[in-house]
């Protein structure tokens, strides 16, 4: 499984940004990445689950950091899932990290599968 992150970079305290993660070398009905999201580390500090999504259902799961902030959707003919980030916080600032699992996140989450990350810095 292969997970390439897009998007990510520098913007002000309240605005916006969108990652996108495309994934490959799965089969369609692949138990184990049943589930696409995020985790998110930042120096210092614990890995946290941000969200994720269930490729079979579309349900969503979010930390509660950043539950009517962030938004998370997928295009299941795409294998890409998107994560709309609005109202940013200099709090957000971490590495992003996309992940496939074949179970929702955690607060610590160590998913199967992860891409490379994508710097993600919130000034304030």
């Amino acid at each position: 499984v292969r997970l390439v992150e897009s998007g990510g970079g520098l913007v002000p305290a309240g605005g916006s940004l969108r990652l996108s993660c495309t994934a490959s070398g799965f089969a369609a009905d692949d138990y184990y990445i049943g589930y696409i999201g995020w985790f998110r580390q930042a120096p210092g500090k614990q890995r946290e689950g941000v969200s994720c999504i269930s490729r079979r259902d579309g349900s969503t799961y979010y930390a509660d950091s950043v539950k009517g902030r962030f938004t998370i959707s997928s295009d299941n003919a795409k294998n890409t899932a998107y994560l709309e980030m609005n109202s940013l916080k200099p709090e957000d600032t971490a590495v992003y990290y996309c992940a496939a699992d074949n179970k929702p996140m955690v607060t610590d989450w160590y998913p199967l599968h992860w891409g490379q990350g994508a710097q993600v810095t919130v000034s304030s």
